[in-house]
């Protein structure tokens, strides 16, 4: 079986070869590169949060009415909250992590014009905000009673916060965050109570997704989200409970956004997940339009060598010599597609990179789709092969 005569037969005819040659290398590289896409967006959706996600419900009270006390709202809302059965804890902010929505902030780990500023996101939060979250405390405290504040407008700074440990270790890279004040740009300082292990704030695309700040504030305003978490498994019989409460407590708002946290993470993610199937789809589609494309040139070239083959069997190839060759041919022509569409593969992602500002493609990935490239070739031309090695050796004798 040599290489030579092989693939000196098959170029005899060559636009058939060549044109699958050419589909095997744009399949190449779009599997490569579309399973790497594909890839890094599970691995962005399924990423930690560092919250309960799956227990969390969220909903929006908006007063009206000029004896509306937004104050007095929230802390019997949280109160009546807190008492329902299966609850774990309660808490009032102004967003909703994970949501899109939030405030971006700016904070320094000194006072002056040339300490670094850091940004992330913040959040106004109640009691029990560590615990409605379900995130972990890595150091320090939660909020009590005594930490939340009411401020008329929101341009003053905290007492008192709370940090994830991704910005605590931005700010403060030799550690020992905890204790220590920052400053906001107006160089007015505020104490870090706490250090959260991980928490996602608004952006999930933000390359600060991790950097969030908690504030015990109840701002100002008509609007308030709360944030309830329960135990395992009783979230969907809660969510009717909560609503139902608000709206018995006080009549003069409306209770609106009734949502779990799980729809807010999805909905966030919306883009992703639909990138990620369309590629698949498109992907499984090239794939298999190669494959087909493969069957008919195999197909193809036993029609057009039957009495060839039958003169071979004739003079002692057995069947699978026939099959032999037929697999060593669409080796060679998968090979040659695959090599293109190596290159193909790599020149697609570095366009990715410099135009879409995409991460740079794994090297592990252009060798595994040539392995399933050649894969799927050698299953793609075996039932024609196999056609051919049963062409019997009285063929020879025929005339045409």
């Amino acid at each position: 079986m040599e290489f030579g005569p092989i693939w000196r037969a098959a170029m005899r005819n060559r636009t058939g070869p060549l044109l699958i040659a050419v589909q095997i290398a744009l399949t190449l590289a779009v599997l490569v590169n579309g399973v790497f896409i594909i890839q890094q967006r599970i691995e962005r959706i399924t990423r930690d949060t560092g919250m309960d996600v799956e227990n969390i419900i969220t909903v929006q009270s908006f007063g009206f009415g000029e004896e509306f006390d937004k104050n007095e709202s929230v802390r019997q809302d949280l109160e009546a909250l807190r008492a329902i059965p299966g609850v774990v804890a309660a808490t009032s902010t102004q967003h909703v992590p994970l949501s899109g929505s939030g405030w971006g902030n700016s904070i320094k780990p000194a006072p002056g014009e040339d300490a670094p500023t850091l940004n992330g996101v913040r959040y106004f939060m109640n009691t029990q905000a560590v615990e409605s979250l379900g995130v972990t405390l890595a150091e320090g405290r939660g909020f009590d009673a005594d930490d939340i504040e009411y401020p008329e407008d929101v341009g003053g700074a905290p007492r008192q916060v709370i940090l994830t440990r991704a910005w605590a270790d931005e700010l403060f890279p030799e550690g020992g965050a905890l204790g220590k004040a920052i400053y906001d740009n107006l160089d007015r300082p505020s104490t870090v109570i706490g250090i959260l292990e991980r928490m996602h704030g608004a952006w999930v695309s933000y390359d600060k997704l991790e950097n969030v700040m908690l504030i015990p504030w109840v701002i100002p305003g008509r609007a308030t989200y709360y944030l309830v978490r329960t135990e395992p498994g009783q979230r969907d019989r809660i969510m009717p409970q909560v609503e139902e409460t608000l709206s018995r407590i006080n009549g003069q708002r409306v209770v609106k956004g009734l949502e779990t946290h799980e729809e807010i993470k999805a909905a966030s993610y919306e883009g992703d997940r639909g990138m990620a199937i369309i590629l698949a789809v498109v992907t499984a589609l090239m794939v298999a339009v190669t494959a087909v494309g493969i069957v008919g040139l195999a197909s193809f070239s036993v029609r057009q060598r039957v009495k060839q083959i039958g003169t071979r069997r004739a003079i002692g190839a057995r069947r699978r010599d026939i099959v032999r060759y037929f697999l060593l041919e669409n080796w060679l022509v998968t090979t040659g597609g695959v090599v293109a569409g190596s290159v193909a593969a790599v020149a697609v992602n570095y366009w990715l990179v410099t135009r879409y500002e995409l991460e740079r493609l794994d090297p592990l990935y252009v060798p595994a789709g040539i392995v399933v490239i050649w894969v799927l070739g050698l299953l793609a031309v075996a039932g024609p092969a196999r056609r051919a090695a049963r062409i019997s050796p009285a063929v020879a004798t025929r005339t045409v």
